[in-house]
C-alpha cells in the first residue's frame, strides 16, 4: 500500500513539474537554466516512477 501512495505522489509532482515547464516556456523572462532544471527534475521522477513501477 505505501508503493502505491509513493507512487501516486510521484506521478502527481511529475504532472505539476510537467504543468510548470509549460508555462515557464510560454514565458519570456524565464532563465533558459531554470527550465533545464526542471525538465532534468522531471526525467529523474519519470525514471524513479518506471523502477518502482517495474
Amino acid at each position: 500500500m505505501a508503493l502505491n501512495a509513493h507512487l501516486e505522489t510521484l506521478k502527481r509532482k511529475h504532472t505539476e513539474l510537467s504543468d510548470a515547464v509549460e508555462m515557464a516556456q510560454r514565458s519570456p523572462g524565464i532563465d533558459d537554466l531554470e527550465v533545464a532544471t526542471m525538465k532534468k527534475e522531471k526525467l529523474r521522477l519519470k525514471e524513479e516512477i518506471t523502477r518502482l513501477s517495474s
